[in-house]
């Protein structure tokens, strides 16, 4: 067990995967430490997949350490190849300056008034690069930069890697050091594909300012199924409700496989660990219920407590069978002049993420698992008809949406 209270906590909660030198860091955390964490904005919202991050920068705050948020305005110009097998598209200033500010609010929201969000272009701006130049990359080796896992996987690609890419580490270095140097900030935290980048933050340190400083990675968090956590048919699932609805959010959490139940509560909430393991021994039928607590409790932390009750209202409505029609769907828009067309009701639950395609669709349809308004549909070549406007489709028992037609 950890002599860091703040480190036993987290590494019972499976929010470590590796630290550079745990015994170094559980030393410099008997006494408050800064420690930060990066986001990029390359997305109008965060997803779900930067939870875990950011339950970690939690968990350190209440421990009495001071976690700060980078929202990289300038590493999003460039792109982490790390975990990628090809370059991403490069955003345009604008689309970045919005990202940004979305991204800024949602982790001021989530990690509260005492945990600074910094913009990394206030010391990495244009006006400043010449300087950065010439203090930072005379300290990397182009052989140690190719030897990273990131570079040469793609290097033995047909992909290759761009310059602008292979730029990145520098500048994630960078970020290190000037947290070191603005905010005594010591720990860097970050997901396993990061593990190279902390290095190359850490030896800066170490070789600029003669400093020890450390690093923290997090394992990847996948389902039972193996599928990367909160990627659906439809796409990610978001925290900014305009992307993501309250009862979509919700849902997914709700629907969450048996086997993860535990592990997510550790993971995504901050139910006291004893109160987890007295959870985990319910069983049958009583999971429900435990699913109900695990939605409950991440949709209040991310969309708040009234979104929570009213997303927990409209599940039970549903499942209890009590009046779907008055629950708080997702919606499926369809187009009046399209639906006049002839609209396959196939077609329409592979767009909203209810099936992988139309193909899934159909035989979900033939095999008696849709339904609408409790209905159940067994013509896999069925076309929607006006009469559809605000009735509920149904994908088995515990995916739920309402069709509107929209001029």
């Amino acid at each position: 067990m950890s002599t860091s209270p703040a480190l036993a906590e987290a590494q019972a909660r499976g929010l470590i995967k590796d630290v550079t030198d745990l015994s170094g860091l559980e030393a410099a955390m008997q006494s408050s430490i800064s420690a930060y964490a990066g986001f990029d904005p390359t997305a109008g919202s965060l997803h779900i997949g930067h939870l875990a991050p950011i339950m970690l920068l939690r968990l350190l705050a209440r421990h009495g350490h001071r976690p700060i948020a980078i929202a990289g305005g300038v590493t999003a110009q460039i792109g982490d190849p790390s975990g990628r097998t090809e370059a991403r598209a490069l955003l345009s200033p604008s689309e970045i300056d919005r990202n940004l500010a979305r991204i800024t609010e949602q982790l001021e929201a989530l990690l509260g008034q005492h945990t600074p969000v910094l913009d990394n272009s206030r010391w990495l701006g244009q006006a400043l690069m010449p300087a950065f130049l010439r203090e930072i990359a005379p300290h990397f080796s182009v052989s140690r930069m190719l030897s990273a896992e990131s570079v040469s996987e793609r290097l033995d690609s047909c992909k290759g890697i761009s310059a602008l890419e292979f730029f990145y580490p520098l500048l994630q270095a960078a970020d290190f050091l000037t947290l070191f140097r603005r905010e005594g900030c010591v720990l860097q935290i970050g997901g396993s594909d990061q593990w190279s980048n902390i290095l190359g933050g850490i030896e800066l340190i170490r070789r600029v300012e003669g400093a020890k400083a450390f690093g923290l990675t997090q394992p990847l968090v996948t389902t039972a199924n193996g599928a990367k956590m909160g990627k659906t048919a439809s796409g990610a699932v978001w925290l900014d409700a305009g992307m993501t609805d309250d009862q979509a959010f919700f849902q997914f959490w709700r629907n969450t496989d048996d086997a993860d139940v535990g592990r997510f509560l550790r993971l995504f909430t901050e139910i006291p660990l004893a109160k987890i393991a007295e959870l985990e021994t319910v069983t049958g039928s009583g999971l429900n219920a435990v699913k109900e607590r695990l939605a409950r409790e991440v949709t209040r932390l991310v969309r708040g407590p009234a979104a929570a009750e009213k997303a927990l209202t409209s599940a039970r409505a549903l499942f209890s069978g009590e009046g779907a029609a008055s629950a708080d769907l997702q919606a499926i828009e369809v187009g009046s002049a399209e639906l006049a067309a002839g609209l396959s009701l196939a077609a329409v639950l592979h767009r909203a993420g209810l099936a992988d395609s139309r193909g899934a669709a159909r035989r979900l349809i033939q095999n008696g698992g849709v339904r609408i308004d409790g209905k159940k549909v067994d013509d896999p070549g069925a076309e929607l008809l006006p009469a559809i406007d605000g009735q509920t489709v149904s994908v088995g028992k515990k995916r739920h949406a309402r069709l509107l037609i929209r001029s």
